[in-house]
C-alpha cells in the first residue's frame, strides 16, 4: 500500500482538477453512477446499512449540540 506524502496528495489533487475540470454536470453525474456500480460489484452489501453507519456521527454532533445520547 502507498502511503500519501503531501507531495503525492498535492499530485493526485492537481490531477484531478485538471483531468475532471471540463464535465458537465451530466458528465460528472455519468462518471459518479459508473464509480457507484463498479463499487457495488465489488461489495454488494455497500451503502445497505447507510443508517447504522451515520449512528457514530449522529452521537458525536448529538453530543456537540448538547442533546440528549438518544434524542
Amino acid at each position: 500500500m502507498i502511503r500519501p506524502s503531501p507531495r503525492l496528495d498535492e499530485l493526485e489533487r492537481r490531477y484531478q482538477r485538471e483531468a475532471f475540470q471540463g464535465l458537465s454536470f451530466e458528465q460528472a453525474l455519468e462518471r459518479f453512477s459508473s464509480l457507484w456500480a463498479e463499487a457495488r460489484q465489488l461489495n454488494p452489501d455497500a451503502g445497505k446499512h447507510w443508517l447504522e453507519d451515520l449512528e457514530p456521527d449522529l452521537a458525536v454532533a448529538r453530543a456537540v449540540n448538547g442533546l440528549p445520547p438518544a434524542a
